[in-house]
């Protein structure tokens, strides 16, 4: 019985304890010991907290050193050179041994591809930090970084942060940051050109994943989709940043993170562009540029590849999220141009691709197919040109990549996992036969586009770049 006693006196003074701290946290107001604390006393990064409508577009910058260099190779955009991720050249590849890292450098989270020009490499990046935007200028050789312009525009993380390939001539790098903020470089400088704000500019809506379309420049002007409320797509003359032409939006598109392909149709210089609610052509030639040429109905929730060019009147067309594929045909009649889906089917079924553009490579539509791809899914599958519904080569069953990217060199294709190992590939009539692998680093969502010239490759996952060198001797 007086067991029974203590154990209730000493719970019943547990529960007045507990009750006492209930009513005390509940009283006591700490406010009288307050003071109100000055911008930046909190350590925090001077205008971390910046509205988005204060940005100021590439107000600084850093220069860290002088460099040259006498290489004249380059992958100057997205996809390089002629638009198809080919890179022709005759340079032999290393294929009887690992290549070796030339250098490596730390990131901000993303998945924005390099480019390369004359022995400089361009990366835009996101320093979390600084809530800051960053171009970026790199040694080729030595990856030792030469200069960086940046500015501050709070994001919040959504699968990392930058996703864009710049674009770079011999006399203008240009950036599209994650909100769509354009910066013109002088790419030796550094020095501003100028800038534009894309949301304020066209009224466009920037998709959820952040901007993902990659710059075009084409006859000193920049050619952009910004898909807005009156405008689809717009020339830019990358001299002054003045507005050279403008394409009305029509047809009501919105900005997707697809790209615009710059395609020669029934013998007509055409900017594709898959936006969301469709599928359009924009006259590219002197004469009615900026004209509306076609547009076709296609409705996937989320495009990130971009079309494909297949022959003089077809483009393949792909999507994720269960989007799958479709092959639109365009025509042109007496100056009638008519475009016309004559195929659509789910990703299990035909050339499909979540995130990565394919290659189209003599008589091999080359991708790697999505998580709904069936038993294929993952794998790199080429489908003749002609029959996007039947593989003619499949890659084996554990050489899956998931949404990692690849691109052709020469005679090869490089593939890299989305984990960091890198597959080598021998490229031959209708098929591709393994060479060797290697893995690169312990990759997390090794993503973005690769880039290749005068014998170094550039990889990048959500965190670090690596540079490769890869040709023999």
């Amino acid at each position: 019985m007086k067991r029974k006693n203590i154990i209730r006196i000493i719970t019943l003074l547990v529960v007045l304890i507990y009750i006492g701290a209930i009513v005390f946290w509940h009283l006591y107001t700490p406010d009288y010991n307050l003071t109100i604390q000055n911008p930046g006393a909190d350590n925090r990064p001077e205008g971390s907290a910046r509205k988005t409508n204060d940005v100021v577009i590439g107000e600084f910058f850093m220069r860290y050193v002088e460099s040259s260099s006498i290489l004249k190779g380059q992958w100057p955009c997205f996809r390089g050179n002629d638009y198809k991720n080919i890179a022709r050249t005759n340079d032999v590849i290393n294929t009887s041994s690992d290549f070796p890292v030339q250098w490596k450098v730390e990131t901000g989270e993303g998945h924005a591809a390099p480019v390369i020009y004359n022995g400089r490499v361009y990366l835009l990046d996101y320093d979390e930090k600084l809530s800051s935007d960053m171009l970026r200028c790199f040694s080729l050789e030595s990856g030792m970084e030469l200069w960086r312009r940046w500015y501050r525009v709070p994001m919040k993380r959504n699968h990392g942060f930058s996703r864009t390939a710049p674009v770079v001539t011999d006399k203008y790098v240009i950036s599209i940051g994650p909100e769509a903020h354009v910066m013109c470089c002088d790419p030796i400088t550094g020095e501003l050109k100028w800038t534009l704000d894309v949301q304020k500019q066209f009224e466009t809506e920037v998709p959820f994943w952040y901007a993902g379309q990659c710059p075009r420049i084409e006859n000193n002007q920049l050619i952009l989709a910004p898909a807005g409320k009156g405008i689809l797509m717009a020339g830019i003359d990358c001299e002054t940043g003045e507005i050279a032409w403008q394409t009305p939006n029509s047809v009501g598109y919105k900005m997707s993170h697809s790209s615009i392909m710059p395609m020669t149709l029934s013998g007509k210089k055409t900017y594709v562009y898959a936006g969301i609610g469709g599928v359009c052509g924009v006259s590219g030639e002197t004469s009615d540029k900026g004209k509306l040429l076609w547009n076709v109905t296609w409705k996937p929730s989320v495009i990130a590849p971009s079309p494909l060019q297949l022959s003089s009147t077809e483009i393949a067309m792909t999507a994720g999220y269960g989007a799958g594929g479709a092959l639109l045909q365009v025509k042109n009649t007496d100056d009638r141009w008519t475009a016309t889906i004559t195929d659509q089917y789910k990703p299990s079924e035909g050339l499909s691709s979540e995130q990565q553009t394919p290659i189209l490579y003599e008589q091999m539509a080359i991708t790697i197919l999505p998580k709904d791809g069936g038993g294929m899914r993952g794998k790199l599958v080429a489908y003749s040109p002609t029959n996007l519904r039947t593989p003619i080569w499949e890659s084996a069953a554990d050489e899956r990549f998931g949404l990692g990217p690849y691109m052709i060199i020469g005679n090869h294709l490089f593939a890299l996992k989305e984990d960091g190992e890198l597959y080598l590939y021998k490229l031959e009539q209708r098929r591709m036969s393994f060479v060797k692998k290697q893995r690169i680093m312990e990759g997390i969502d090794a993503w973005g586009p690769m880039a290749y010239a005068d014998g170094y490759l550039l990889l990048r996952d959500a965190h670090w770049v690596y540079c490769l060198k890869i040709e023999r001797g």
